[in-house]
């Protein structure tokens, strides 16, 4: 683990673009194997991928200050602060920026399945710079007499959260990028309700930085609601048919 703080900073951010970046790879990579062809620049793919860009940054720092009100206080007193990441609202923003820029474009294509496997490994690569951040970054685990438990400092064995994810979203992105499913867009919706479920849980193994109602945390809250809305297309499209096989 790193000890010192400013070096896990630039650790986790080298990370986070290495995932963000190799992603965005695939994702280009994928677009130029469609029948269509073209990549970033073609038709319809500029505005969706601004879309993509704008709704994550904003979703990721507004769902960061739903989980850290003591952050967004801290701030609107003008005392030094500056709000961190959230992946739940990174998703979240980059879905609802999509979904607009398409719709002042005029598009009715479903572009979310051709980014199914880039975002799991992008989230993949990203924990591992959380990881390697250790007590720096609020990803890390209560503690635990799991044989498995790693020490990020501090003496205490805690939950390796970070791992957790890794190893839940690389074989959920490749089995639904494998999937062959008759509904366009499935696949990206099975991989974000699966992830907002996954999320919700695993937040029962992290501390709670502020408690909301119930003792929740700002991310299970946000999980739920977001799943309350989703959840009903979700069901509408696995409705249709759907070819089992890879």
């Amino acid at each position: 683990m790193i000890a010192n703080a400013d070096a896990a900073a630039w650790l986790h951010t080298a990370f986070a673009w290495a995932g963000m970046s190799l992603g965005a790879a695939m994702w280009r990579a994928t677009q130029r194997r469609q029948p269509t062809g073209g990549g970033v620049l073609a038709p319809g793919n500029f505005a969706v991928v601004v879309g993509l860009l704008l709704g994550a940054a904003l979703g990721n720092k507004l769902v960061f200050l739903i989980e850290r009100p003591d952050v967004a206080l801290a701030m609107w007193q003008g005392r030094p602060a500056w709000p961190g990441q959230s992946i739940v609202g990174g998703l979240l923003g980059g879905l609802i920026g999509v979904e607009l820029a398409k719709r002042l474009t005029g598009q009715a294509r479903s572009t979310g399945d051709a980014m199914v496997l880039p975002i799991a490994v992008g989230l993949a690569i990203g924990r591992v710079g959380c990881f390697l951040a250790g007590l720096h970054d609020d990803t890390y685990g209560l503690p635990t007499s799991l044989p498995w438990g790693v020490d990020f400092g501090d003496g205490i064995r805690r939950h390796p959260t970070q791992l957790y994810e890794i190893a839940v979203v690389l074989p959920l992105g490749w089995a639904l990028h494998r999937a062959r499913f008759a509904t366009p867009g499935l696949a990206f919706k099975l991989f974000l309700s699966d992830y907002l479920l996954w999320r919700f849980g695993v937040e029962f193994l992290k501390p709670v930085p502020v408690a909301w109602p119930l003792g929740l945390s700002g991310i299970q809250w946000t999980c739920l609601a977001a799943l309350a809305v989703y959840a009903p297309l979700v069901v509408r499209a696995a409705r249709s048919p759907t070819l089992a096989t890879p």
